[in-house]
């Protein structure tokens, strides 16, 4: 098998503002596998909270383009070759070995999993803002989604105004994200009064590792979902001890087999799941969608929150990421943006 990789970057729509600050492009690598006259497509997404760049995603495909060998079925063997530490490279390769795998037998992945095509309807991110920001732009969703995600964590003693605003002007189901923003004495101030509005759960409120956790999962009145926590599938029975449920990102897991285990040991272990992603394109949205049938909650707007999406695909129907029906993860590379 041939192995490259290129790095390319990609404009959102807006600037997007989370606790750690705001992003207005992102910089990931796209990966391609060929063998036998087709080519296997992926997009390695890398996240600087973990120390990881476009740079070291590419060198990391680059030094273990050999480790591949010739079988693009092999996926255990290539697994055991590629070292653990960049997550996104392994996910971008991980993703081209399956869409490679899917067009060489010409079905998509979703079905050569062995999974159903259809998985919950994704959430629409309100990334962090004022109260009334916030709301505008909630209302302005309408009846494209069924269901929206707030960014919290501002530091500014605003979090419960941001929903309460928020919850004024829509009907829609509410989840928060607090990206590791809140202290113990916070979560437990906000939580209640989160629940009194109707919020499904709080993702991520403290900080990954924080030996409160076990007290803020007791104490709670909202299942609490992890993020940061949560990596790979020997993460889940800590994150057992202080979460509900566990948020999947392959990114951060390393691809379509990882997301697998985790939802695996979850689900074994009685925790909720939920599937989340990066800003990113339809490649790497299209790749989590195969998997998300496997979850309760879904988070895969990554592409839709982008200026121009180089890889459409991935269809967007009664608020669900619909995986194509076409062979491999079904997206093609659309012509470059013209602007």
């Amino acid at each position: 098998m041939k192995l490259s990789a290129r790095v390319t970057t990609l404009d959102l729509a807006e600037p997007f503002t989370i606790s750690r600050g705001t992003t207005e492009k992102t910089e990931v690598v796209y990966v391609e596998i060929e063998q036998e006259g087709e080519t296997g497509y992926g997009e390695a997404t890398p996240i600087d909270r973990y120390d990881q760049t476009a740079e070291s995603a590419l060198a990391f495909v680059d030094e273990h383009a050999e480790a591949l060998g010739d079988d693009p079925w092999a996926l255990e063997e290539i697994e055991s070759e590629l070292p653990p530490e960049q997550f996104a490279a392994r996910a971008g390769i991980d993703a081209a070995l399956h869409d490679l795998q899917g067009k060489l037998a010409g079905i998509p992945v979703w079905r050569l999993l062995g999974l159903r095509r259809v998985g919950p309807p994704t959430s629409w991110t309100i990334w962090l803002g004022d109260p009334d920001d916030m709301a505008r732009r909630a209302e302005a969703v309408g009846d494209r989604f069924k269901r929206l995600k707030l960014k919290l964590g501002g530091g500014d003693g605003l979090d419960l105004e941001r929903v309460r605003a928020v919850h004024g002007v829509t009907e829609l189901p509410l989840m928060v994200d607090v990206n590791e923003w809140w202290s113990l004495d916070e979560a437990l101030e906000a939580l209640p009064q989160l629940a009194e509005l109707g919020v499904e759960y709080c993702e991520q409120p403290l900080r990954a590792g924080d030996p409160e956790g076990p007290r803020l999962k007791e104490r709670s009145p909202l299942p609490i979902y992890v993020d940061e926590d949560c990596h790979v599938a020997a993460d889940v029975p800590a994150c057992a001890q202080r979460a509900h449920g566990v948020n999947i990102k392959l990114a951060k897991s390393g691809g379509i087999r990882e997301a697998i285990r985790i939802a695996h040991v979850a689900r074994a272990l009685g925790l909720g799941v939920m599937l989340g992603c990066m800003n990113e394109s339809g490649l790497a949205v299209a790749a989590g969608a195969q998997v998300a049938s496997l979850c309760d909650h879904v988070d895969l707007d990554g592409n839709l929150l982008l200026r121009h999406d180089p890889w459409p695909g991935v269809e967007l129907v009664d608020g669900v990421q619909l995986p194509s029906e076409s062979p491999g993860l079904g997206v093609r590379e659309a012509v470059p943006d013209p602007r």
